[in-house]
Formats: structure tokens, sequence, C-alpha cells
């Protein structure tokens, strides 16, 4: 998902004003470190990846010990807000997330997951910078259940997917073209780039390419 502008530039949220603002909005908006920035709207190709995901992985799932979210769960990705003038943390809106056994939530109002096992993200040209660097440490960082980071290109066939081993070091296995797919041992779950990919049109040139 991409990011349209910070709300409020020249000002400073704390966490608990984001989250009573979050939960009146009628549009999404992400929290980094203080600031709050709104969600821009996606493109279709985007939304197919997304819904294309969701589906396959919510049906290899339906009778496992997990289950799917698609972009309307946050998550929390920083320390435990410490004092109502915290501003440190990050709150996102994956594309897709996965979680294991329980859900865990950042309070009582359950709508802030802490405890993600698989975590998605369709890029895009505003955040694809902020997915592959900040974001991800901080989601290595602070998610001791995250084992497993997918990253899908939109404009060609391509999926990079980071896994943590038991020895807690990450390894990147990249995924190229539509005969590939995508293992998640972690959850159980195989998925073709073929159907992740479905209806989604690539330029000529990669298509002559493949």
């Amino acid at each position: 998902m991409a990011w349209a502008h910070a709300l409020h530039p020249y000002t400073s949220t704390t966490v608990d004003e984001y989250l009573r603002l979050e939960r009146l909005a009628e549009e999404r908006h992400e929290y980094l470190d203080g600031m709050i920035y709104a969600m821009a709207g996606e493109s279709p190709d985007h939304g197919r990846i997304c819904v294309n995901l969701t589906m396959s992985l919510g049906a290899q799932l339906r009778r496992a010990g997990c289950e799917v979210f698609s972009k309307d769960l946050k998550v929390r990705c920083g320390p435990l807000p410490r004092t109502q003038r915290s501003r440190r943390g990050l709150f996102a809106y994956p594309d897709l997330v996965v979680v294991c056994g329980a859900l865990e939530f950042h309070d009582q109002a359950q709508e802030v997951l802490i405890n993600p096992t698989v975590i998605i993200e369709v890029l895009s040209l505003s955040t694809e910078a902020f997915d592959r660097g900040e974001k991800f440490r901080r989601y290595r960082t602070w998610l001791p259940t995250f084992t497993d980071y997918v990253l899908v290109a939109q404009d060609q066939p391509v999926i990079e997917h980071y896994h943590r081993g038991e020895d807690g070091l990450w390894t990147l296995r990249t995924l190229e073209g539509l005969e590939a797919q995508l293992h998640l041992e972690t959850i159980g779950c195989t998925v073709a780039l073929a159907e992740v990919y479905e209806r989604v049109a690539f330029s000529s040139s990669l298509e002559e390419e493949s």
C-alpha cells in the first residue's frame, strides 16, 4: 500500500492520540514515530494480487491453526508505549497478514495485532524503499513471532521471500516467472506465481521474454 502524504508534517502525534484518531477516521492512516501518513488508493493490479493471495492462502488455511487477514488489520511494530506521551513505533497496515494460534493485541480494543507470523506487501513505487528497508528492519526487531516476509512486485512476476530460520538468521529466495511457486513452509502453504498474478497484464516486452 502506498503513502499519500504526512497528515500533519510539522507536528508530532503520540501513539495514544493516533489510535484514538484512527478509530474515528473514515480512511486508513499509518503511524511512524509521531507522524501520521494517509494511505493512498491502490492500483487495479495491486488489488488483484491481494485478492488472489487472500483467496489462495485462505482456502489452504481453512482447517489449519492459522488464518489470513487482508489490509484492514493494523500491526504494531515497536516497543509497548510506557507513557501516554510516547511517540516511538510503527503502526502499519500490511497488505496481508497470517497469524498462527490465538490473536494477540496491543490493547483491549483488539484492533492492533502484535503476533503476526507472515507479512506480505505488494510493492508500490512510493513505499518500496521503506518496505524493503526501515519497515523490514523494525519487523525483524520487534516481532518475535514473525518468520516470513514476502514482497510482491506489481510490474513483473517476481516475488522475494525472506525466511527466518531456527538460528534466527534471515535468508532470501527470489522467485521469477509464472512457472515458479512460493512455498511458505511455516504455514504449510504453496502458491503458484501464475495464481498470484492471475488477470494481471504485464507489458508486451515482459511477455516476450517469458
